[in-house]
């Protein structure tokens, strides 16, 4: 069950981040990784400056999170992540479904470039990478992060939809 994230899911909420992002330790520019790789101050801000958390639920506890964040014209998707026992049945495709439902902008989501499993399951629902002048234009629009993230990082969009109209 997918629903809206609470100040009491926190602590829950930075143990799925940290241990899901296990799997870019390597991946992640060493210069990049620390540990814990989401730090309880760092979650905190990225609420305080408008991430919503929604996270699927199951036996009453959260297993996947994932992020929505209104910025200037677009939503960004942020913080995806599922409990590593609970990869590869859905959940992350389910929440991000639900999110991309609420969004009313065009929708942005930022990854690193060498996690290419995160990329495929991107493009399996709906996105495409931008090119690189775009990234670094995106990357540095919307999102407030290190150069040296923007230099190691990868920018999806929506697919454009087929119009309907007669030309």
């Amino acid at each position: 069950m997918i629903r809206s994230c609470k100040d009491k899911d926190l602590s829950s909420i930075l143990e799925i981040i940290n241990d899901a992002a296990q799997a870019y330790k390597g991946i992640i520019p060493p210069d990049c990784w620390h540990e814990p790789y989401m730090p309880e101050d760092t979650l905190a801000s990225e609420i305080r400056d408008g991430v919503r958390f929604y996270g699927w639920e199951e036996n009453g506890a959260l297993v996947g999170v994932m992020g929505i964040q209104d910025v200037k014209d677009v939503t960004l998707i942020r913080h995806a992540y599922v409990r590593t026992a609970q990869r590869n049945k859905g959940i992350g495709g389910k929440l991000l479904n639900y999110l991309m439902a609420k969004a009313q902008r065009p929708v942005l989501i930022g990854t690193w470039k060498d996690a290419v499993w995160a990329i495929r399951f991107y493009e399996k629902h709906g996105f495409d990478c931008v090119t690189r002048l775009e990234k670094d234009q995106m990357l540095r629009r919307y999102w407030n992060i290190p150069e040296r993230q923007v230099e190691t990082s990868m920018v999806l969009k929506q697919k454009k939809e087929v119009g309907t109209g007669s030309d």
